[in-house]
């Protein structure tokens, strides 16, 4: 997004935290706060540290980096960027575009705190009815959230403008001229291993396709432990078949490209799963539980099946392993899709005209 920007002509600060590597030319400036050296989790999801601490020190910069640059807008990420955009605002007079990820009611009861479940939704679902209010405007990353956002909670529609996240193509292209055929019968999932992914379902759903295919091997691409699932994948007698990998931006392309079927099985989600743009620009055939798949079209992106239906993702899995040719397809419509939509030289165009909405109001 701040490339995006950038290359439009804007003069683009980035404020964040203190984890991440400044060692390459980049068109925008980064601003880090102190370092915590106590600190470095880079899973999702808040800490008790992270809250009272870091997002302080993320305030406290915002603050030093909207005076000294002169900052038109705040374009605030998820809710704790906006808590440190709205106390910048008020200080400073300058609006806040509140970029919603996903709502905190469905998101916050996945993390570990020490409370209770029925705490934490009840807690996400006090901040999401008070929050979007607070801002000058709000971009969301789908519909879905625009929608809940509107229709739910209340939010009035003219202040509410769908953005979706872009991705890099160029990057993604790169470096598939230089990557081999993929493995036939390998399936893949990349990303985190946190309860709503849906890793269970994922496993179980596997198990069912080895009973079919009993040479397909699945490739897990995480920085995350797996052990917590080894219990399961004992149980279902996966082992000989998982292949764990840690991978990074600048390698994923590769990564993804060695195997045939991508996988998605989180079964809820509001925000839109980064994991399916990067499938999409690897041309992967794409397995997807419907709750988090609004991107996908079935059966012309990928194939889209009921969200938890375990018997229903595995046979959408033996489909496309005895079809590559539907596989194949199916992997380029999505690329080609992510080309013509999902990229940020188009949706920055959108953003372009949210600030200067916010500025013309302000």
């Amino acid at each position: 997004m701040s490339e995006g920007l950038a290359a439009l002509g804007h003069e683009v600060h980035v404020v964040t935290y203190h984890i991440g590597r400044d060692d390459e030319e980049l068109p925008f400036a980064i601003h880090r706060i102190r370092n915590v050296p106590t600190y470095h989790k880079l899973s999702p999801g808040p800490s008790y540290q992270k809250l009272f601490l870091l997002d302080i020190l993320l305030a406290r910069k915002l603050l030093s980096v909207v005076k000294a640059q002169k900052i038109d807008v705040i374009h605030a990420h998820h809710y704790e960027g906006l808590l440190a955009g709205l106390f910048v605002s008020r200080l400073t007079g300058v609006p806040v575009v509140f970029d919603v990820h996903t709502l905190l009611a469905t998101e916050l009861p996945h993390y570990k705190l020490g409370l209770p479940v029925g705490v934490l939704r009840w807690l996400g679902l006090r901040l999401d009815y008070w929050l979007p209010f607070k801002p000058d405007q709000i971009v969301t990353v789908t519909n879905t959230v625009r929608d809940r956002l509107i229709d739910e909670i209340g939010v009035p529609a003219a202040k509410v403008t769908t953005v979706y996240t872009g991705i890099e193509s160029e990057h993604f292209a790169a470096q598939l001229l230089t990557s081999q055929a993929p493995t036939p019968r390998m399936l893949v999932y990349a990303g985190n291993l946190a309860a709503y992914q849906g890793i269970d379902l994922m496993l179980g759903s596997f198990r069912k396709v080895l009973d079919q295919r009993p040479d397909t091997f699945l490739k897990i691409i995480t920085d995350s432990k797996l052990a917590a699932y080894e219990k399961l994948i004992a149980s279902l007698r996966l082992r000989d078949h998982i292949i764990v990998e840690t991978g990074d931006y600048f390698h994923l392309p590769i990564k993804l490209h060695s195997a045939m079927i991508a996988l998605n099985p989180r079964v809820d989600c509001d925000g839109l799963p980064v994991k399916l743009l990067n499938y999409m620009a690897t041309g992967r055939a794409i397995v997807s539980f419907a709750g988090s798949a609004e991107i996908l079209e079935h059966e012309q992106t990928g194939l889209v099946v009921p969200s938890g239906d375990t018997q229903a993702f595995a046979s959408a899995i033996v489909k496309l392993l005895d079809d590559q040719d539907l596989a194949r397809r199916l992997g380029m419509a999505a690329q080609t899709r992510v080309q013509e939509f999902f990229v940020w030289k188009s949706q920055v165009r959108l953003l372009e005209r949210v600030y200067e909405d916010v500025l013309g109001r302000t």
